[in-house]
């Protein structure tokens, strides 16, 4: 499939209602708060990993992944060993003398990739991982795939105001030990949670690193999908009811765009419609160009 043309930015709204959205393991896994501001914030690496576990739902047939949709970064994955694999699905031997001559006389490192096989170990992890052509990937360990920059980047989620972390005590009455069985009583635990959250994150897509990925127009309908959807599959106790609320995207004309990003982001604003704490969606309003729109997902050519 042909690589994207334009250049995209976009504009996500998601909240969380009695929910920690992105625990902090430095903190106790309090919610991520900045601590000048108040306001909540989710890292990028916390809705990148949304996007591939929703990705990895949908493109899974009785256990195995589609064709070029498997997830590099995922549970219990070894990445040297999905490195080698993609030599080995090349046919490229690693331990023998590199056959094309202009990448030496011999094997510099035993398992190592050099010279062009490098690039076509990279791009054969492109072509066999959603995950690499979309948001690129460090592989220069193990077989040395080495590193490719993705198309798609995203920012630090940002709450739209302030938030507070709530701390409750929470009881458990059944014991994992026979020694702790015979203590009696109740033992206690930690839960935080945000009351209300609404958060607000960028991302840029980039028609020139998706040519180089081969990042498709299939691929950008999916990542589409999956911002709309990944929380619809991760609801947990820790995680309250988090949703998508709104994704604005600006299509340019050109792989080169039409105006920088800032300035579309900025025809993007919030206003509060209440005078009490927030508590719910409806305590706001998303405007575009200072005017309410109904819709959860909106494309704006640039």
């Amino acid at each position: 499939m042909d690589s994207i043309k334009k250049r995209y930015d976009f504009v996500l709204f998601f909240d969380v209602k009695d929910g920690n959205p992105n625990g902090d393991p430095d903190a106790g896994n309090l919610p991520r708060i900045d601590a000048e501001t108040g306001t909540g914030l989710v890292t990028d690496v916390c809705l990148k990993r949304k996007i591939r576990n929703y990705v990895q739902l949908v493109k899974n047939t009785d256990s195995l992944p589609e064709e070029g949709f498997d997830i590099f970064i995922k549970e219990k994955a070894i990445l040297n060993n999905s490195i080698m694999e993609a030599f080995n699905r090349l046919g490229t031997d690693l331990y023998k003398k590199p056959i094309d001559k202009n990448d030496g006389d011999k094997r510099k490192t035993d398992g190592k990739a050099q010279g062009s096989e490098v690039l076509k170990g990279r791009q054969r992890m492109c072509l066999d991982y959603y995950d690499v052509r979309t948001f690129g990937a460090v592989m220069s360990t193990g077989s040395n795939a080495g590193q490719v920059r993705g198309p798609v980047q995203i920012t630090f989620a940002r709450s739209v105001e302030p938030v507070i972390a709530l701390e409750h005590s929470i009881t458990r009455i059944a014991k994992t030990t026979d020694e702790r069985a015979e203590t009696g009583g109740s033992e206690m635990g930690r839960k935080y949670t945000i009351p209300y959250g609404l958060y607000r994150t960028h991302g840029f897509v980039s028609a020139f690193l998706a040519e180089q990925t081969g990042f498709s127009t299939a691929d950008l309908q999916l990542l589409w999908d999956a911002l709309l959807g990944m929380f619809e599959h991760d609801h947990s106790a820790a995680r309250g009811l988090m949703s998508t609320r709104k994704l604005i995207i600006f299509e340019h004309e050109t792989a080169l765009g039409n105006k920088p990003a800032h300035e579309l982001f900025s025809r993007i604003t919030h206003r509060k419609t209440t005078e009490t704490p927030s508590r719910d969606y409806s305590d706001f309003e998303i405007l575009l160009d200072g005017k309410p729109f109904p819709e959860e997902m909106k494309i704006i050519k640039v």
